[in-house]
């Protein structure tokens, strides 16, 4: 199967770095999860990963598959060619963006507009800590973060969750007195002019609720992390299983949840909750294109294991420099032919219904599930 026509609904991906932000960034610290230095600066390039992504930015850049090559690219093209090439060349519909990753860092949303029609998301977290730091009282924070929501500009596609990272997925009814209790602690944190990292079960699990109950009353998706990340994150409570609570409570029905990242090593685990729950939604980001390309071929393989088709999607997780937005769409349109031409010489699909797969996963998923039609951007 030939993919290169569908041009990809990027559903989950971060804002790029500012060129100042750039002057002082490693490259490699992009191709790899973890942020110790001796992983940064020398084992990450010992990944296939890494080692893989040198030769296909060669063939789009033309220039020597070597990480010299690649950085003597980027000074020659310069920041806004070089990415105008390599969004080009991953041929994108529309990119639909957490714009709370490294917020001080990045290039505003709308300024990505240049390469394909662009979107965002509210990752509340960051939202949360930023009204801690305006409101001195839990009932003007505690409206504000309903009203923020609430009244979502039209650029605003879906709701985010970095829960994952912060307490885990295991998430209960909040007691909002003891998430008052943990705000009071944040807002003193904040008048000391210290950073606000909000990682306290209680007031976490409030965030999440109001975030559900807003969400299913209007039928906004929202999006968990879910599986692996950085070294932040407990990967055991990243297991997609521990939000089954949030998929039984009827009241939450309405609020499609997306489950990011594969949720690998979950996978399955993901495929299973898809195929159970009406409002379940399993995507393939990050795992492709992180993992070897039998990683890859694994995890798309056991998302297709039992996760119906019309309820996975396609995402790039791309963040920071342009390269991974190129690398995110050519492994995912290869690795996705390569997993839909196993199904029909399996007998699983017909090649007809594998065309109409392909096109679902990649753009028209997304396109109904977020904005409510079969596509989105240029043709």
């Amino acid at each position: 199967m030939d993919l290169t026509h569908i041009r990809i609904l990027d559903h989950h991906a971060h804002n790029l770095l500012t060129p100042e932000a750039m002057a002082g960034f490693t490259l490699t610290a992009a191709f790899t999860e973890g942020y110790a230095q001796e992983i940064v600066s020398q084992h990450v390039r010992e990944t296939l990963f890494f080692k893989r992504s040198l030769r296909q930015l060669a063939e789009a850049l033309d220039c020597a598959p070597t990480l010299e090559g690649l950085l003597d690219a980027r000074e020659q093209l310069g920041y806004e060619q070089i990415a105008q090439t390599l969004f080009d060349a991953g041929g994108f519909a529309a990119l639909l963006l957490d714009d709370g990753f490294m917020p001080d860092r990045i290039m505003p949303t709308a300024w990505h507009n240049r390469f394909a029609p662009t979107y965002r998301f509210i990752r509340i977290e960051h939202l949360a800590a930023q009204l801690i730091a305006q409101h001195a009282r839990w009932p003007m924070f505690a409206e504000a973060f309903r009203a923020a929501l609430e009244a979502r500009g039209s650029d605003v596609v879906g709701f985010k969750s970095i829960i994952a990272y912060r307490t885990g997925l295991g998430i209960a009814p909040p007691e909002e007195d003891a998430a008052q209790q943990c705000f009071g602690e944040l807002r003193a944190q904040a008048e000391r002019g210290l950073p606000v990292r909000i990682a306290h079960p209680p007031l976490n699990h409030w965030l999440v609720w109001t975030m559900m109950i807003i969400a299913a009353r209007d039928g906004v998706p929202v999006q968990f992390h879910t599986g692996f990340g950085d070294p932040d994150l407990d990967l055991r409570m990243a297991n997609p299983l521990h939000l089954r609570p949030l998929f039984e409570h009827a009241p939450f029905r309405g609020a499609p949840v997306v489950l990011l990242h594969a949720s690998y090593p979950f996978t399955r685990e993901a495929g299973y909750l898809a195929a159970v729950y009406p409002n379940a939604y399993l995507d393939l980001g990050l795992a492709l294109p992180y993992l070897s390309r039998a990683g890859m071929r694994f995890a798309v393989r056991a998302a297709l294991e039992l996760a119906p088709l019309s309820k996975i999607m396609f995402s790039t997780d791309a963040h920071l420099i342009p390269e991974t937005f190129y690398l995110g769409a050519r492994c995912g349109r290869e690795i996705i032919a390569d997993v839909l031409s196993q199904t029909i010489a399996d007998g699983d699909l017909s090649a007809a219904e594998a065309d109409a797969a392909a096109l679902d996963i990649l753009h028209r998923n997304a396109a109904r599930l977020y904005f409510g039609q079969e596509h989105i951007g240029p043709a």
